[in-house]
């Protein structure tokens, strides 16, 4: 048990997945040259190699703190990029659905590269404001549906570049080293709802989570965050459904609220009272 203490060994190991990371987005460019039909299994086997020390780094920093880790930025940015990976890794398992890894190792080496900041892993206070594997089932969730929200928006960007192409030049589009429209279109949906599910359970879980006497749940801005993401997929989705948000709207929705994603994680994030030690 002597490995898993929070000597900083965590760090050194996610700095060395952040490393791979950073190699598969260069192997990336070559992919992005010679097209995204083929099944990549190199750059597969190097997310694969980077999710086993980021799992690794993972696991050392939440038995050092004996709960799940996901008490600060650096923690949240580290298991939202582990989220990311691993819903690639699953949907990789089907090597025409490879290509998304093209996309996704950049999102996690600039990410992983950010959460390294020192400034953004603070010491940890005495006493925890969760703990138990209901607060595990909350973290791990929510940072899922974050990963498979990453992974449809870059599947949501493929579909306009091929839709684009479609409408200038048929033949281009034809002859395009990009997954056909067809393809792109239900991979983007079905991660758009994968997430929403996961998104679902996590709040469903943190409402049930002990928490400080005098702090509201629903009340707390992170929460409240939360909740306008899940009607805002919601909202997406339904209209998918009703044939409302489709195709070109369908996507540029998903890229949307992606990018509010990610512009507001950290703030919310800093402002939240449940989710700082």
């Amino acid at each position: 048990m002597d490995w898993f203490t929070g000597n900083g060994s965590d760090r050194h190991l996610f700095l060395l997945a952040v490393i791979l990371y950073g190699v598969s987005m260069i192997h990336s460019v070559f992919l992005w040259r010679k097209g995204f039909r083929r099944d990549d299994r190199i750059n597969y086997l190097m997310l694969l190699g980077a999710f086993a020390l980021h799992t690794t780094a993972l696991f050392q920093r939440g038995f050092s703190l004996n709960r799940c880790p996901v008490n600060n930025l650096f923690e949240a940015m580290m298991f939202f990029t582990w989220a990311t990976t691993l819903a690639y890794l699953i949907i990789g398992l089907m090597p025409r659905l490879r290509f998304i890894g093209a996309f996704a190792s950049p999102v996690l080496f600039v990410v992983g590269v950010f959460s390294l900041m020192p400034s953004l892993d603070p010491p940890h206070g005495d006493e925890p404001v969760f703990s138990g594997g209901l607060q595990s089932l909350h973290a791990a969730t929510i940072m899922l549906a974050y990963g498979a929200f990453s992974l449809c928006a870059a599947a949501a960007a493929l579909f306009l570049m091929q839709q684009h192409n479609l409408k200038f030049d048929k033949l281009r589009a034809m002859l395009s080293l990009l997954p056909s429209i067809e393809r792109l279109d239900k991979v983007a949906s079905r991660l758009a709802l994968v997430g929403f599910v996961l998104l679902t359970i996590g709040l469903a879980a943190g409402g049930h989570l002990p928490r400080k006497d005098g702090v509201a749940y629903w009340k707390d801005t992170k929460v409240l965050w939360s909740a306008f993401l899940w009607v805002f997929y919601g909202g997406l989705l339904f209209g998918r459904m009703r044939a409302v948000f489709t195709g070109r709207r369908f996507a540029i929705g998903l890229i949307g609220i992606f990018v509010f994603l990610v512009l507001t994680f950290w703030g919310t994030n800093l402002l939240s009272t449940l989710h700082q030690p």
